[in-house]
């Protein structure tokens, strides 16, 4: 398991468009699995979880992305999983911090 969190400041709906396109543009085999969104009051939340193939080791990683908005401040929380193999010892070849390292290069480009 790989983790980033961070906060910025910045429109809502522009943070998660970049991101959507930061994310979508990083692979051919990286694929959005489904999304929520919610609105309460000024506080707005979006979730996101992606899955990509790594042929390296054959297997498919999974990157969940919460972006929570209110007033301008935006919390990002970018968890990356699945990326090993074996039963017992889920020994990594990197593939989760690969994909939460998406994430933090593009929130560090839009700080």
């Amino acid at each position: 398991m790989a983790k980033y969190e961070n906060t910025l400041i910045g429109e809502f709906e522009k943070v998660v468009k970049r991101l959507e396109t930061d994310i979508g543009n990083s692979g051919i085999s990286m694929n959005l699995v489904d999304e929520s969104n919610y609105t309460i009051g000024t506080t707005k939340i979006a979730v996101l979880i992606y899955d990509k193939y790594f042929m390296r080791n054959g297997n498919r990683a999974s990157l969940s992305l919460t972006i929570v908005g209110d007033n301008g401040n935006i919390f990002i929380s970018a968890i990356g999983a699945g990326g090993g193999s074996g039963v017992f010892l889920n020994f990594s070849l990197g593939a989760e911090n690969e994909m939460v390292e998406i994430v933090k290069k593009s929130v560090e480009q839009m700080k």
